[in-house]
Order: C-alpha cells, then sequence, then structure tokens
C-alpha cells in the first residue's frame, strides 16, 4: 500500500478499434463506389456490342482511311440512315459472296460523274475528298455521268486506282448502283491500330446534311469511368487500413515518450 500511485493512461482513440477500416460510412461510400463502376463499366461494353459490329477489313481499297488487316467498329443502322460520305458496309451478291467497305458518294436521286479538275461531280458540284491518297486524282479516268436511282447508293473505294467499286459495275442494269437494303452498318472508327474516330467528310456538306458520329465516344468514356470508380472504391479500404495502422503507430509512440 506504501503510498504509491498507480496513475494509466488511456489511448485517445478510447481502445482498440475493431471496427472496418475507414468507418462505416466510408465502406458505404467505396462500396457504392464499386457498385456504379461494375455498372458503367459493363453496361459500356453490353451497349457496345449492341450497337456496333467489328470488321476486319481484308484489302487496301479504303487506303489511306482503312488500310488492310485494320479492323473497325461499324454501327448498325438502316439503309435509309445512310448520308453522303459515309463509309459503310454492305453486301451485294453481284459484287461479292462477304461483306465490303466502301464510301458512299451518291445517294438516290443524285447525279454522279467523273473527273472535272481531277475531282469528283455530284449533282453539278465538285467535291473536295482529303480523305484520298495525297496528289491523287478523283479516279484514275472518266466515266459518264449516273443518275442514282431512288433507294440505291453509288459507292467508291478511297484507293481509287485499285478498288472495285461502283465504277467496275457500270455496264449493269443498275450502273453499279447498290440497294440501300444491303448495308449493314456505318464505319465509327479504325480501333486496331488505334487510329480512332473516322473524319467528317466536310465536302458532301453543301449537297445536305452528314451523318453523326455514333456513342462509341460514351461507351468508352463509361468504360473508363467504371474502371476508375471500380479500383478506387476497391482500394479505399486497404488505403484506410494503412493510415488507420498509421495513426496508431503514432498514438502508441507519442505515448511511450511520455
Amino acid at each position: 500500500m506504501g503510498g504509491e500511485s498507480t496513475t494509466r493512461t488511456a489511448p485517445r482513440g478510447g481502445g482498440v478499434n475493431t471496427g472496418p477500416a475507414g468507418g462505416r460510412t466510408g465502406q458505404r461510400l467505396s462500396g457504392l463506389a464499386v457498385a456504379l463502376g461494375l455498372v458503367l463499366f459493363l453496361g459500356g461494353f453490353v451497349w457496345a456490342a449492341v450497337v456496333y459490329r467489328p470488321y476486319t477489313v481484308p484489302t487496301r481499297s479504303m487506303a489511306p482511311t482503312i488500310d488492310a488487316g485494320d479492323r473497325v467498329l461499324a454501327q448498325r443502322v438502316d439503309g435509309a440512315e445512310v448520308r453522303r460520305g459515309d463509309v459503310v458496309v454492305f453486301e451485294d451478291a453481284t459484287w461479292s459472296n462477304a461483306p465490303m467497305v466502301k464510301r458512299v458518294v451518291a445517294v438516290g436521286g443524285d447525279t454522279v460523274s467523273c473527273c472535272q479538275d481531277g475531282k469528283l461531280t455530284v449533282n453539278g458540284k465538285q467535291i473536295d475528298e482529303p480523305y484520298l491518297p495525297e496528289g491523287s486524282a478523283a479516279e484514275a479516268g472518266p466515266f459518264p455521268t449516273v443518275t442514282v436511282p431512288k433507294g440505291r447508293l453509288f459507292l467508291l473505294g478511297d484507293e481509287r486506282g485499285s478498288s472495285l467499286d461502283s465504277t467496275a459495275h457500270l455496264t449493269e442494269a443498275a450502273q453499279g448502283t447498290v440497294a440501300s437494303g444491303a448495308v449493314e452498318a456505318r464505319v465509327d472508327a479504325v480501333v486496331w491500330p488505334m487510329d480512332g474516330m473516322l473524319q467528317r467528310p466536310s465536302g458532301f456538306e453543301e449537297l445536305g446534311a452528314l451523318s453523326s458520329p455514333g456513342p462509341l465516344r460514351t461507351m468508352v468514356a463509361m468504360v473508363a469511368a467504371g474502371t476508375v470508380l471500380i479500383f478506387g472504391g476497391a482500394a479505399y479500404g486497404p488505403l484506410a487500413g494503412r493510415a488507420a495502422a498509421s495513426r496508431a503507430r503514432s498514438r502508441t509512440e507519442s505515448a511511450g515518450v511520455r
């Protein structure tokens, strides 16, 4: 007994913390972030699978826009939605037994011919085509004026010298045109190599409205945001645990100094 003093100092944290690292609110928010991230991540992929189709282009007929072996994403569209300047995937038994990729230069009711000053002429207007190989003319040789029937399309490859396109079928009954219903999809982007979205065919703007870009950028943003939320939410627990352990060590060291 001898008058000894036995004063004890309790830890400031009120004892050992056996609760989840970061507290309940932090855990709930991290769980919510992971759940939302999964919705965005999976939703972006599912949406893309519904809207887009992948294709591998086997030839250089669309170079330099799309080269041989390039992998593209093409948005599923109705043929009636196709506009001048669109790069489309279509299948016509009189051309080939496999899907082909070409650029629409004229739609039903248009007149198209070549060449004036080395340029394509649609409805009497010369078309600027910056997507053609540098220094090349709109065609290797002239072709007579074609009036495109309603519901049909006139298509050319960007590599005009080697493309088997509407100009190779001018002597047929349809004068090289293809039914708009033969279109399966409209190419939105080259994804391998990662060249990105196709450039807007501004040379056709004077003739009418161009097609709007597809929702691919929105889908990519959804997947990216979902990835950040998933990893951020999953990392919260370990990071909060390390922070709590670091604070506990600091308190213990401070108490030991006393």
